[in-house]
């Protein structure tokens, strides 16, 4: 798994820059009512996504929380004031404190089961009755473009996804959240190269293949192999879900 605290200085350049937050922020936002004055976005990164949640209405007042502190620290710069640095499965928030909450890129990286059903349990304790809680879904799956990338990928050894769909949303109703709808964007500039590839599988981005194993350079050679080394294959398209928390009756 990828160092975080690492990667936060080459976050942003890696994975789309502000193209590929503009899309993310629109498609979060698309699904948070207009009258939410208060949103947590929890794994909040550099906050290059943040900072677009809460520019884009004066009114909602947005906190950012992520564990990395090297990441908190960038967000730190984008939201003064407004980043907490703590662990997604212990939220240092008030019961019910928020209108909406969301955790984009999140659940894939929780490590278990167990772990996303508790980040799911916190993300529902702090939103407020009516209020939307939106996250991303099966994003393994969405980085499989059908490219020659993907075919060579494909032999790699499986892992199961920790945020497939079906699964988030048990979690979401087990903890009292309720389907709400969702949307899809692209993750613009994310379409990659067998050269970027072969550099991302060597930094440990692909979990089932671990850098410097015998295995993983022989995935390497056989992407080093590709024709247009240097010519970007189509963007991942991402899913979202909402769940709303129903209202006290």
């Amino acid at each position: 798994m990828l160092d975080y605290d690492k990667e936060a200085e080459r976050y942003d350049a890696s994975r789309g820059g502000e193209p590929r937050a503009a899309a993310a922020a629109e498609a979060v936002l698309s699904l948070i009512p207009p009258r939410a004055s208060s949103l947590l976005d929890v794994a909040c990164g550099t906050g290059i996504v943040t900072r677009r949640l809460a520019s884009a209405r004066a009114g909602m007042r947005v906190t950012g929380v992520d564990l990395a502190l090297a990441m908190a620290r960038q967000a730190a710069v984008r939201l003064p004031g407004a980043v907490v640095r703590a662990d997604s499965r212990r939220l240092p928030f008030r019961d019910r404190e928020f209108d909406a909450v969301s955790s984009v890129w999140l659940l894939h990286l929780a490590q278990s089961a167990e772990n996303v059903r508790t980040i799911v349990g916190e993300c529902a304790r702090v939103l407020r009755p009516g209020g939307v809680y939106v996250t991303t879904v099966d994003k393994a799956a969405a980085h499989n473009v059908g490219s020659d990338i993907d075919a060579v990928l494909a032999s790699r050894p499986p892992r199961a996804a920790l945020d497939a769909a079906a699964d988030v949303e048990a979690c979401a109703l087990a903890h009292g959240l309720v389907p709400a709808g969702g949307a899809r964007f692209t993750g613009r500039g994310q379409g990659r190269s067998p050269r970027r590839t072969i550099a991302d599988l060597r930094r440990g981005w692909f979990m089932t293949l671990p850098p410097g194993e015998p295995l993983s350079e022989q995935f390497a050679t056989r992407l080093a192999a590709l024709p247009d080394q240097d010519r970007p294959r189509p963007d991942p398209v991402f899913t979202l879900r909402a769940f709303v928390k129903p209202p006290d009756e």
